[in-house]
């Protein structure tokens, strides 16, 4: 992706912290530096609150405590009515306003989904935050017989067009570290795991290291073994001896996702399927990452 995303013509990143994407960039890069949300955000109207959703489907009010970066700072909210008022012809939108007093935007969101945000501005920092509607929660089901219906899948996995039933093939399943959000990596330190210093490792079970005539801690490389057409490969990673069911590996996504076809999803969903690859496993002449 960097070497297309390079050929841009433009680029423009918002950020509450410098970090290794803001050097790739297109021809011509802005990067703005903002407010991030432990920064107090002081606009015309005072110190300004703003909203956010957690994991679990709430809204929650989060207010700054510690003293920006620098005075310079713009808000993410000031920004955007920057950008707006600098490019638009049309301005019915009251930008000023807005950023003078992020309550008018959340009356807004209200006005706009008065159901999912009902009391948006009174209600945000009660506790708890203010649960979104989900039917499923709520036992509400949009179903012709007003029920949950469970459909049952003809399978539970694909057929693979594998050459032949090779030993040396594993299913693969891709997870974070807990010092991971999505692909934000914060650290090396799988404390979950006992992994340290390193996410160039692939997990194992001890029988499938001692059936490949491989060992714990040696270096191996993972190749895609579908589509034999494009090679796909990811080198030196370090096997990590894991309570994993036999058959099976694991590695650390986004470090392994060039392993996966962009066919390779459900087909009504269209999930890529990041639990389930079939690769093979070989000995690697690259030395393993401690």
């Amino acid at each position: 992706m960097e070497e297309a995303w390079r050929k841009l013509p433009l680029t423009v990143q918002v950020a509450t912290k410098l970090n290794r994407s803001h050097v790739v960039h297109g021809r011509i890069a802005y990067l703005l530096p903002c407010l991030g949300r432990i920064e107090i955000d002081r606009q015309a109207t005072g110190p300004q609150a703003v909203s956010m959703e957690s994991s679990v489907a709430h809204f929650h009010g989060s207010r700054g405590r510690a003293k920006p970066a620098s005075d310079e700072l713009l808000s993410e909210p000031a920004i955007i009515a920057g950008l707006a008022k600098a490019t638009l012809d049309n301005l019915s939108v009251p930008w000023d306003d807005w950023v003078a007093d992020y309550g008018q935007i959340r009356d807004a969101i209200e006005r706009t989904y008065p159901e999912t945000f009902k009391d948006f501005n009174k209600k945000m920092f009660q506790p708890g935050g203010i649960p979104r509607p989900l039917p499923a929660r709520e036992r509400k089901w949009a179903t012709a017989n007003g029920k949950a219906n469970f459909i049952t899948p003809p399978r539970l996995f694909p057929d693979f067009a594998l050459d032949g039933a090779r030993p040396d093939v594993l299913h693969l399943a891709t997870l974070r570290s807990n010092d991971q959000f999505n692909t934000t990596i914060y650290g090396y330190s799988d404390r979950f795991r006992g992994v340290e210093g390193t996410r160039r490792v692939v997990f194992m079970n001890s029988d499938d290291i001692a059936r490949l005539g491989l060992r714990n801690g040696e270096s191996v490389d993972l190749t895609t073994a579908i589509e034999p057409a494009v090679l796909r490969r990811i080198t030196g990673l370090r096997i990590v001896e894991y309570g994993i069911p036999e058959g099976c590996c694991a590695a650390y996504y986004p470090e392994a996702n060039p392993l996966f076809p962009l066919g390779h999803h459900d087909p009504h969903s269209k999930t890529p399927s990041y639990k389930l690859l079939p690769v093979i496993i070989s000995r690697s002449d690259e030395v393993p990452v401690d």
